[in-house]
């Protein structure tokens, strides 16, 4: 592949903006919730649901835009997501009630997800495995910081200008990112006219493909379901504070920006599959590590900062070069496979939290063994499946 250019690198700096404000759907938002049921005249029930809608609506959008990326350009698709994205989020900050804020965050989250899609697919098509790789890890290390850096700025726009102003914010930067797109994007590859369009039942057939997309799943679920129980664990059963919680966050994603930013250049020297092995069991030796920590019957949440690291720096290492081969492994149907890929990371992040709730009050031992369970089961799946063969 030839050296890439300059505009190449302006198409990523455009699509990294896409997913951040994606993200930002939910993180930006986030601090506006509580006021909602004074202001809407609503309950607490309800307004969670605005955030329940956006998550909804970002899974089934996976499957969609998975979809249109194989029939139509992906450049346009982009477009046109983004400028309904911007329009929803202008109409969710004019709605007066809390079952149409409900029904456009719904909305909005479907369109979201479009960059998601079609931002590691471009990337690998722009550049050789090891620059898309580092790429990649830049990427992770951009979106690892908005949750931390969304709700503040979230809180600020709040008290500047109420709820509606994240929603306004927004708008306009998405409004200019799809202008941005629009115009500078022209050599986003185009494999819409290609003839095999593919499916998703031949990706779930295929041993391949969910030998890499699951073992990612894996292993970004196992983190994000620690993460999600952790303040409940360390402020309720371990007697800790959210303090100690947001330590080992922010510890725990200095990590993972470490290990993101390394992995391009170990895969030029270890190669894809021995960089994807190698996160993974680090990932998988943190989990245990805590889980051997909870069944010493400590209860020090101060200790959480020095082994919950292992899980973020394993899965930095093997992020990138992960993500990519399930995208190869998708055999040409690359817009289905990446989306199929970060839906099942919706899943079991989800579905993990909810399995794991009724047994939050029995404290750090329920909470790291379901961590090592599925921890494990992705080293499981890297040997258990099949491998990409070599050209």
């Amino acid at each position: 592949m030839d050296k890439p250019s300059s505009s190449s690198y302006l198409v990523c700096a455009l699509l990294v903006a896409g997913t951040v404000l994606a993200l930002a759907g939910i993180d930006l938002v986030l601090p506006a919730i509580p006021t909602l049921p004074e202001t809407l005249t609503t309950n607490e029930a309800m307004a969670q649901l605005v955030l329940a809608a956006f998550v909804l609506g970002v899974a089934l959008g996976l499957l969609v835009f998975g979809a249109l990326g194989a029939r139509f350009p992906r450049r346009w698709i982009l477009v046109s997501a983004l400028f309904a994205y911007a329009l929803l989020s202008a109409l969710c900050a004019l709605v007066s009630d809390i079952h149409s804020l409900i029904v456009l965050r719904f909305l909005q989250g479907l369109v979201s997800a479009a960059p998601t899609v079609f931002t590691p697919v471009i990337i690998n098509a722009l550049f050789n495995q090891t620059t898309a790789t580092k790429v990649l890890g830049l990427l992770a290390s951009i979106e690892s910081l908005v949750p931390a850096a969304a709700p503040l700025a979230g809180l600020w726009l709040l008290k500047l200008g109420g709820w509606q102003s994240s929603f306004w914010v927004l708008a306009v930067l998405t409004f200019v990112l799809a202008i941005g797109i629009g115009l500078l994007g022209k050599n986003i590859p185009d494999d819409s006219k290609r003839e095999n369009k593919g499916s998703y039942m031949r990706l779930l057939k295929s041993k391949v493909y969910l030998r890499y997309a699951l073992s990612q799943a894996m292993v970004l679920a196992g983190l994000l379901v620690f993460v999600f129980a952790a303040p409940a664990v360390i402020v309720h059963t371990m007697d800790g504070t959210l303090m100690q919680f947001i330590i080992m966050q922010m510890v725990g994603v200095a990590f993972f920006i470490l290990g993101a930013n390394l992995s391009g250049s170990l895969v030029s020297r270890w190669g894809a599959e021995r960089v994807i092995m190698t996160g993974t069991l680090i990932a998988s030796l943190g989990a245990l590590l805590l889980f051997i920590y909870s069944i010493a019957g400590r209860n020090d949440p101060t200790m959480l900062v020095y082994i919950f690291p292992f899980m973020n720096f394993g899965l930095g290492i093997r992020g990138p070069a992960g993500f990519l081969r399930a995208i190869i492994a998708g055999a040409g149907d690359d817009d289905r496979a990446s989306s199929l890929m970060f839906l099942a990371i919706t899943i079991l992040s989800a579905g993990g939290t909810a399995i794991l709730a009724p047994f939050i009050e029995d404290g750090l031992f329920a909470l790291c063994l379901a961590t090592l369970i599925i921890q494990a089961t992705a080293s499981i799946l890297l040997v258990a499946l099949p491998k990409l063969e070599e050209n």
